[in-house]
């Protein structure tokens, strides 16, 4: 059975309406991809068996056409094979390019100096990575463009950032769709602000929280080279959010009060794990919540805990073809 028959008949007891499912191209649709490195080949893991490979049908144009080329560099250096453990690269929706080369070693000036070279040649940004050691050849973020250009977004090397450039337009539009009468919003696991950037042009004031620290200082550079003056953000994790809402505090919310916002509606977009139970009571109070879930088996389960609410619009995106994952975009609403 397929996942869109498993997931349509797993919530068919929630929700009858028509869903829409959005199809990727099966190649050729991987902005973000991360290798290992072993015996002169980048090596990826299926069913506990090593796949080697030269490029990847997968990932993006530019990435498949740059993979062999930093392949036969590498592999024609000891110093840029030697304790080389993973490569990892990015692509923007102007087809630039971030390649990181992860090594289990100290890193010297001589394979600077190389990698400055091939950095130089390629016109791409190039990061070395070692332990409590980085290295860029031009910046250690990467700059892409979302929602028809509006908005500049920055990620780093490590942070989370959607993969899949042919979904994410349409995911960002749906999200948008579902948004009635706002006033301010909150925003659970906003990571780098991929939601929370095209959304400020409708909320009045978004409190937009992410537990990940290089996310967070990802966004602060966005708002800055946005101009956008209606998002404050924290350092929190959901149940640390919880917990805000019953009266803890946290140094980390300096200025910002719960009380100067009037929230119309919660996003939160987890995840494989899902919403815990803390953060399902506390998003039990607001009246609309925009669910984006990865893992269809966790949302469902979700779903089930959250009785104080009717699914009113359920939307699929197929973010990785031939395989079992699912994106889910869904607005439930309070029925008391």
């Amino acid at each position: 059975m397929n996942k869109f028959i498993t997931f349509n008949n797993n919530i068919s007891e929630h929700y009858s309406n028509k869903i829409i499912t959005n199809f990727s191209p099966s190649n050729g649709y991987r902005s973000r991809c991360e290798f290992g490195y072993y015996k002169n080949f980048y090596i990826m893991h299926k069913n506990n068996k090593k796949l080697y490979l030269e490029t990847f049908e997968n990932a993006a144009s530019c990435i498949q056409k740059i993979m062999p080329y930093i392949l036969n560099k590498i592999n024609n250096n000891e110093s840029l094979k030697e304790k080389l453990f993973q490569i990892n690269f990015r692509s923007n929706t102007k087809n630039e390019l971030m390649v990181t080369l992860i090594y289990h070693k100290n890193i010297d000036n001589k394979l600077i100096k190389i990698i400055e070279d091939i950095s130089r040649k390629l016109k791409i940004n190039i990061l070395l990575r070692s332990k409590n050691f980085l290295y860029s050849t031009e910046s250690n973020y990467f700059v892409d463009y979302i929602h028809n250009d509006d908005f500049r977004i920055y990620q780093t090397d490590n942070c989370f950032f959607q993969p899949n450039p042919f979904m994410l337009p349409k995911m960002i539009d749906t999200v948008i769709s579902l948004v009635n009468n706002p006033i301010d919003l909150l925003e659970l696991y906003c990571g780098v602000g991929t939601f929370t950037l095209p959304l400020s042009k409708l909320f009045i004031k978004i409190l937009a929280t992410e537990s990940d620290r290089n996310s967070i200082k990802c966004l602060n550079k966005s708002i800055i080279d946005n101009n956008i003056n209606n998002i404050s953000n924290s350092r929190l994790s959901s149940s640390e959010v919880a917990e805000l809402f019953l009266g803890k505090t946290f140094r980390r919310m300096g200025d910002i009060k719960l009380s100067d916002y009037n929230f119309s509606h919660v996003l939160v977009d987890p995840p494989r794990s899902g919403l815990d139970d803390k953060t399902i009571e506390i998003i039990k109070n607001f009246k609309n919540i925009i669910y984006i879930s990865c893992n269809p088996e966790t949302y469902i389960d979700n779903i089930r805990s959250l009785t104080s609410h009717n699914i009113k619009y359920v939307e699929l995106f197929d973010q990785f073809p031939n395989t079992d994952h699912l994106e889910i975009i869904s607005l439930l609403r309070k029925t008391i």
